[in-house]
């Protein structure tokens, strides 16, 4: 009886992990931006969220509504700090001190993951650049003791100088009076560096068809990288490696990657190739199928990395390209997907799907060389409008209060679901006639 009881067990664990989840995935964000003149109230904004596999949201200010409107859920938030913020924030501790008791919750919920501090700073004023470290150590002096909150600031693609191939990966020599006590930071205090990588851009300085199949996680021949051996087949990680890359290159393999903003645009000008809402679609289903994957990337196997998916709304207000007001993913009216993206739980309903927007003609105008590396982000929703001492060695990180391919998501989520009933219908037959 041992022994059957011993199978049955070990039949019961592999039944368990290979059960569809409706949970919430740790490593699923996305990011709720507010320049629009149209958006439900945020407690609607937290329903539809909890309805979904998404764990994290990242805010690009501190609106208290906002952020109450998250209480009770399991939902954990990424704060924004604005670029306009940062030389108070340097000027004193009590200035951190002071914007910690006005901005973060009083109670433990919402739970707040991190906080952001400025936004692509690095590519403003050399004063504010040299400012920001400064202000991210007295804001994280600032943290309750033993608190778990983490502090950075996003990063766009153009920190590197290279990153084709991957394992070339480096940043620019000119930022490092800057990048260099940043790095620092993040890997004695064991936060992450906050990146915004967008396949979609890299296609916009490159639209060929073999180059779409490779942004969209659709089948492709490949790309070798010669420098790791490795072969990648999809934008999206090739993007993350460099950035790995370029962090090994520096001495900081502890510093983990988080993808801050990564997203595709449903319409667009006609001069915006590849912004339609089957691309969209393709990308942002092929990225949460692959990071439910769990496969990690070449550089970095079996680990999925935490990304934050732009963005929850359309953002009518936006200046800029017309793609810069149509990355979100789910409509306003009704509150419906966009189109299909692998986000909803097993069994949600009440999720219609939304009416897929008329196709801009993409008729590619005037683009960067093929290979170059995109110049431009999408316009920050409440953009982050926007000396270092005790720094410790590659690492060496501290605790605080211590011491020193395309997929269709949706019939794969209702085929999941009814595909689950006969195996639990085998599991307890087995059972049975192990007990006889």
């Amino acid at each position: 009886m041992t022994d059957k009881r011993q199978l049955l067990l070990a039949l019961l664990g592999f039944l368990l992990l290979h059960l569809p989840s409706a949970a919430s995935q740790s490593f699923i964000g996305i990011n709720y931006g507010d320049v629009a003149d149209n958006l439900p109230p945020p407690s609607a904004t937290a329903r539809l969220l909890q309805s979904t596999t998404i764990s994290k949201v990242r805010l690009y200010g501190t609106d208290p509504d906002v952020v109450s409107a998250f209480a009770g859920t399991s939902i954990s938030l990424l704060l924004g700090a604005a670029n306009g913020d940062i030389a108070n924030l340097a000027s004193s501790p009590a200035a951190a001190s002071a914007w910690v008791a006005a901005h973060l919750p009083a109670s433990s919920s919402p739970a707040i993951n991190a906080v952001s501090v400025g936004n692509e700073v690095l590519f403003a004023d050399a004063t504010l650049a040299s400012q920001l470290v400064p202000a991210m150590q007295n804001l994280y002096a600032a943290l309750p003791p033993n608190s778990s909150i983490k502090v950075s600031t996003v990063n766009a693609m153009d920190v590197l100088a290279q990153s084709d191939p991957p394992s070339s990966g480096a940043f620019k020599p000119e930022l490092s009076t800057a990048l260099d006590p940043l790095l620092a930071f993040l890997s004695k205090t064991g936060s992450p560096f906050l990146i915004n990588p967008y396949p979609y851009f890299a296609y916009l300085s490159d639209p060929r068809p073999e180059t779409l199949a490779f942004c969209l996680f659709q089948p492709n021949a490949g790309r070798p990288d010669a420098g790791s051996g490795l072969t990648y087949t999809n934008m999206f990680d090739a993007q993350v490696d460099a950035v790995r890359a370029a962090l090994d290159a520096k001495g900081y393999k502890d510093v983990e990657i988080v993808v801050a903003e990564t997203g595709w645009p449903h319409k667009g000008d006609t001069d915006e190739a590849g912004a339609t809402p089957e691309n969209a679609r393709a990308f942002v289903s092929g990225l949460v199928s692959h990071l439910k994957s769990m496969a990690g990337t070449p550089r970095a196997p079996g680990k999925p990395v935490d990304t934050y998916i732009f963005a929850v709304y359309d953002e009518d207000l936006k200046p800029g390209k017309a793609s810069e007001r149509y990355f979100g993913l789910f409509q306003i009216s009704p509150l419906a997907e966009m189109y299909p993206t692998g986000l909803l739980k097993n069994g949600t309903a009440g999720l219609a799907m939304a009416p897929a927007p008329a196709p801009a003609s993409p008729a590619p105008a005037q683009m960067p060389m093929p290979g170059q590396q995109p110049q431009v982000t999408p316009a920050q929703p409440g953009l982050a409008a926007a000396g270092p001492s005790g720094l410790c060695t590659p690492g060496t990180a501290t605790v605080k209060g211590t011491a020193g391919g395309c997929s269709r998501p949706s019939a794969a989520v209702s085929s999941r679901t009814f595909a689950v009933t006969p195996i639990i219908a085998g599991f307890w037959f087995i059972a049975l006639q192990m007990l006889i």
